[in-house]
Order: structure tokens, then sequence, then C-alpha cells
């Protein structure tokens, strides 16, 4: 099993300010599995994925990688954040090679692995469809152009695992399509494992093997779902069927999940009583 999680909680604050932002979360991925994680605001969703990444750790429980604990950061993870987080000083062919520009001055590094680095970048550049703009400088990109570059950056070391907080979060439709098949690809080259945060449950389906609904106030796992479609994803499978009543189902779950009739209920109610009440003069 790549990833375990056993009774994993974690709080912030303490005392009667305590809050419990993961509680016992129970998961197991294995390895080249891609799972998405989706669920209200508030459910813990970020912070399962920075515990993974190893920048939170865990209060209670156990977090394991092939085995072994988590308790730092590692080379064998990569995390890719939403809003992209590149050097701006520096320009796309040099913000993918970043972390191979350190192993330059460790003294492990020879010149075959320095090689063998570049032609890795090169090769992310055109899997990419970057090879045009391999001397621009990021705020001369498109969103999409952007998040292509922080992923390229992510794979250079050659990662066991891709954490992706809510990658395409910020781009519109179109570019969001072509960046769903782009990952799919890179999944299916590299066989990495993938561990996928979205709010969106369509993109959830198109992309997980299995999709983990996370429900908030604590943060936990509600249900996990298996996607009955073939790893072989296509467009035309998200009118299919299946796809859509397990985006029915997941919906309405969510909904359940996240507290929302009940506070439209609230809301409701604190409407007629502002109607009813009395109008001064």
């Amino acid at each position: 099993m790549k990833i375990q999680c056993r009774n994993l909680s974690k709080f912030f604050g303490a005392g009667a300010q305590r809050l419990t932002a993961l509680d016992n979360i129970e998961l197991q991925v294995q390895h080249n599995e891609f799972v998405t994680l989706v669920g209200a605001s508030g459910c813990g969703k970020s912070t399962l994925l920075r515990m993974l990444a190893g920048l939170e750790r865990a209060d209670q429980g156990a977090l394991l990688i092939d085995g072994r604990h988590v308790t730092d950061p590692g080379i064998a993870r990569a995390l890719v954040f939403q809003h992209y987080s590149l050097y701006p000083w520096l320009t796309v062919l040099n913000n993918i090679k970043f972390c191979r520009r350190l192993d330059v001055h460790r003294r492990h590094s020879t010149s075959a692995s320095v090689e063998a680095a570049s032609g890795r970048a090169d090769a992310l550049v055109r899997l990419m469809g970057l090879a045009a703009c391999i001397d621009a400088y990021p705020n001369q990109l498109s969103g999409g152009m952007q998040q292509r570059v922080a992923i390229a950056r992510a794979l250079m070391g050659r990662p066991e695992i891709l954490l992706m907080d809510e990658p395409f979060g910020a781009l519109d439709a179109q570019t969001r399509e072509v960046m769903h098949d782009l990952i799919l690809h890179v999944h299916r080259l590299e066989q990495s494992t993938i561990v996928f945060v979205t709010h969106d449950v369509e993109e959830a389906i198109y992309l997980g093997h299995r999709v983990v609904l996370m429900a908030p106030r604590p943060g936990r796992i509600d249900s996990i779902y298996e996607v009955p479609l073939p790893r072989e994803r296509t467009r035309d499978m998200k009118h299919a069927p299946q796809f859509l009543a397990l985006k029915r189902e997941l919906l309405d779950r969510i909904r359940d999940t996240s507290g929302i009739e009940t506070d439209l209920d609230l809301l409701d109610q604190l409407s007629r009583n502002g109607a009813s009440a009395p109008q001064g003069d």
C-alpha cells in the first residue's frame, strides 16, 4: 500500500479554542491510483493534503508512505498549489529546472546526472506544450500555461506521489478540460500516485479511480465511491448514465453532510422574523 492514514486527527488551537480539523481519518491509497477528494468547505481536504506533503503533522494516529511514518516533506512527494506559486524572476525553463539547480551544489551530483535532468526538463517542456515559451516569464503567460509550468516543475524530480490542491480551480471551463486530459496523460506516463483535491464533483469523477467524500464539523471521511468507468477516460463518458448517477449521488450527499439545508432554514426563519417585526417611525 502506497499511502496509509490510520485514525489520523489534526487539531488547531488549544483548550476551549481547539478546533478539530480532521477526525479519525482512515484511508488507504494504492500505488498508481488516482484518488480525488471532494466535500463542502471546511471539511479538511487541503489540511489532509498538506499532511500528506509533510507540511502539517498529525496530532493523533499515523500517516505512512511505503510503510514509513511521514514527519517532514520528502523528495518522493510533490505538491501543486491552486495559485501556481511560480518564481516570477525565473523563465519557464528555469522554473521547471529549479529543484535540479539546487541539486547541482550537492556532493553526489555528477555531470551525467545534471545532463539527465536537463533532458527530463526538455521532455517535460514538450509534454506540457511549453516549447514556444521556454524563455518567457510567468507574468507573460496565461493561467493555464502557468499551471502547466507548475505541474512540470512538480514532476521534475520524478515524484512517486503527486499532490494537487484545486490546481484548476481558477481556470476557465475550456482550459480545465484541456488540463484534465493532460494530467490523465501524465498519470499514464509517469505511473505516479495522485491525490487531487477539488470542489468540482464532475472533475472528481472524471479524473479519479475513487472519490473520497469528506464532511465538515469536524473534518472526516463520510464515504468513498468507486468510479464505475474504464481507466482510459474520454469526455463522452461525462454523459454516460453511470457517470451522471454518481454525480447526482455525490451532490446529494455533499448537500446532506454540509448542513446547507439547516443554514437555509435558519435564513428563511430570520427573513420571516424580520418581515414581521414592527416598523419604526
